[in-house]
């Protein structure tokens, strides 16, 4: 368990900590002169249990509140120190506001230095507290007065620290932890230390540094200043690293993860809690500072319900960060005025990848309320999820900081599909599959003398956003249930092949001969002169030919056995192999016909889906269609 210590400058809590742990927690040569907190410091207190309490020491000063924030980021449990002599003073009140909105498991208030004031003035003092904890919505688990002077209380606060307990662990949870400090050991090498966020570590793990994106192994771990070979979330942690990384390439507010982090967000929507003082408000795209665990950046914030929110309020928004950090659903964001003079608000991160337009829309600001309800729920937050897209396993695992047994298990307790890395709610899929007969049906209305479409060519032409294995399954399901038809590769409904009937079936074998030239191509017009019969009655019949995969038309009425297309297709093949693709010039060389004839072909293997064009050359798609 950690405690972060909150309080004004110089009302003693380096001190306290000290009393309690014996160790002095200022460490810096500037510390040590000004007699006052700059930094971040560190002191642990043994358990009965063998384990040990963390304590991490902020600075009291304004100046340095941005590193308070960063002792406080992932914390469950504060110390708020207030000096008899002095009683609640404006640092008092801007941490007493940060820890309202971090909404912790415990606070414990420490009335310091009671020896310097008497029976009544300390009666004051505490009473002055409990409004200053009143104003905040705020109620201590204790109000005990103390004296790092002379011994007075410090027992009393030991055993009540002691008996603290974490509610919420997240060690069921992958590993995250928030780096504070990087430091070199000689005989060791690379150590850094921070406050893990969730799950586990073990010495041997391998881990992903986030600033540099470079992999990293854990030859030996410190948890709670003592050596182990697991920490976990909730703990102070000190890892000893290896890898391709030196001290100078690490800051504060990177991360060590167990896996390779999506790209960080530079937009995220969140639901904001204002601070409930005076100067607490927010107007529309303001200038703001954010500080997200041990990171600090600038921003603004874009309202989404109203131009303005005032003190106490909440409302949903979007920031917008000038600095890209890696969130996760339920992260906290403290927001702090242009200025860094004052704390404006809490915002928890709903959404990671919010939409680009519509996002003031009734139908958007439900999904998101819907999402703040939804808070830890993670089978109703995929619910929400699935109903508006197909939902990245990658970026949910994520979000929701899941352990593959975590996102196994939630992928059980929720109807869906899996299609690849993609999850889908069965009404999308069924939506999607529509979309893509519906498409097929076009198609066949545009080139009546064509089979169909390849599968590549489907997805393109129907469902472009989605993934190659999504619509491969898809397309599996729709054959399976004879919604849809494959005759030689070609995709088309099943009504799309119409046999000839005993009329057309006569004129096909009279005009099928011509076909036994397979390098030539016929025109309809000489096909039916030659059978003595009327353009559209010959027109029909080859139509229907090519729905059968008989023929191909290259252009309107212009027709190619199959068995021509199979050997102009495997040329094309083999030019992509020798020369890396086919051309106008090329192709003509190999075929022996004319140009226009070869660019013509050319394009039919393009529309079809066989090649794709870039400039004036022809690459493989598909390679295998005319196989």
């Amino acid at each position: 368990m950690i405690i972060a210590t909150a309080g004004h400058v110089d009302h003693g809590k380096t001190a306290l900590l000290h009393a309690l742990t014996g160790t002095d927690a200022d460490r810096l040569p500037e510390e040590k002169k000004r007699g006052m907190t700059i930094d971040l410091g560190y002191a642990y207190l043994p358990t009965p249990e063998g384990g040990a309490i963390g304590f991490i020491d902020v600075p009291g000063h304004e100046r340095f509140l941005s590193n308070m924030l960063a002792g406080v980021g992932g914390v469950r449990h504060a110390l708020l120190v207030i000096a008899a002599d002095d009683g609640v003073m404006p640092q008092t009140r801007e941490h007493l506001a940060i820890l309202q909105l971090l909404q912790l498991d415990s606070l414990t208030v420490a009335i310091s230095k009671s020896d310097l004031a008497g029976p009544e003035a300390l009666e004051g003092v505490m009473d002055e507290a409990r409004r200053a904890l009143a104003e905040h919505g705020l109620r201590a688990a204790a109000l005990l007065p103390v004296s790092a002077r002379s011994g007075a209380g410090v027992d009393v606060l030991r055993r009540h620290l002691l008996q603290l307990r974490d509610q919420a662990a997240g060690t069921e949870r992958r590993f995250r932890l928030a780096i504070d400090r990087a430091f070199t050991i000689g005989g060791a090498g690379l150590v850094v230390t921070g406050t893990a966020w969730g799950g586990r570590v073990n010495v041997g793990d391998a881990l992903w540094l986030s600033g540099k994106d470079v992999a990293v192994r854990v030859r030996g771990l410190h948890v709670q200043n003592q050596p182990a070979r697991q920490g976990q979330a909730g703990q102070r942690i000190a890892l000893n690293l290896v890898g391709d990384i030196d001290k100078r390439q690490i800051q504060r507010g990177d991360w060590l993860l167990e896996q390779a982090a999506p790209a960080p967000a530079v937009r995220v929507s969140v639901r904001l809690r204002l601070a409930p003082a005076a100067h607490a408000t927010l107007r529309h795209w303001q200038a703001v500072h954010l500080h997200h665990a041990a990171s600090h950046c600038t921003g603004r914030v874009a309202l989404l319900e109203r131009p303005q929110l005032h003190p106490g309020d909440e409302g949903l928004a979007e920031l917008s960060l000038d600095r890209p950090l890696h969130l996760a659903d339920g992260d906290k964001l403290i927001l702090r005025d242009a200025g860094a003079q004052h704390t404006l608000a809490c915002a928890t991160v709903l959404e990671r990848q919010p939409p680009t337009r519509g996002k003031r829309q009734d139908e958007r600001l439900a999904h998101l309320r819907a999402l703040a309800a939804a808070g830890s729920d993670n089978v109703q937050n995929l619910r929400l999820r699935l109903s508006r897209q197909a939902l990245s396993l990658p970026d949910l695992a994520w979000d929701r900081q899941l352990s593959e047994a975590g996102l196994a298990e939630l992928l059980r307790a929720a109807p869906l599909l899996t299609a690849g890395q993609h999850a889908y709610a069965p009404e999308h899929w069924a939506e999607l599959q529509g979309q893509l007969l519906e498409r097929l049906a076009a198609l066949h209305l545009q080139q009546p003398d064509q089979l169909g479409a390849s599968r590549g060519r489907a997805r393109r032409l129907a469902l472009p956003q989605e993934s190659e294995a999504a619509v491969n399954l898809m397309i599996d399901q729709l054959l399976a249930e004879g919604r849809l038809a494959n005759t030689r590769g070609w995709l088309h409904l099943p009504g799309h092949v119409l046999a000839f009937d005993a009329e057309e079936t006569a004129l096909w074998r009279r005009l099928e001969p011509a076909f036994t030239d397979q390098g030539q191509p016929h025109w309809v017009r000489d096909l039916a002169a030659a059978a003595g019969v009327e353009e559209d009655t010959a027109r029909a019949v080859l139509r229907k030919a090519a729905r059968q995969g008989h023929v191909h038309a290259v252009v309107r009425d212009r027709y190619f056995s199959s068995a021509a297309i199979r050997g102009m297709a495997a040329i094309v093949h083999s030019l992509n192999q020798d020369a890396g693709y086919a051309d106008a010039a090329n192709f003509r060389d190999q075929l022996g016909c004319g140009r226009k004839l070869a660019i013509q072909i050319l394009e039919y293997f393009d529309r079809c889906g066989f090649t794709r064009r870039l400039g004036d050359r022809h690459l493989l798609r598909e390679a295998r269609l005319f196989d």
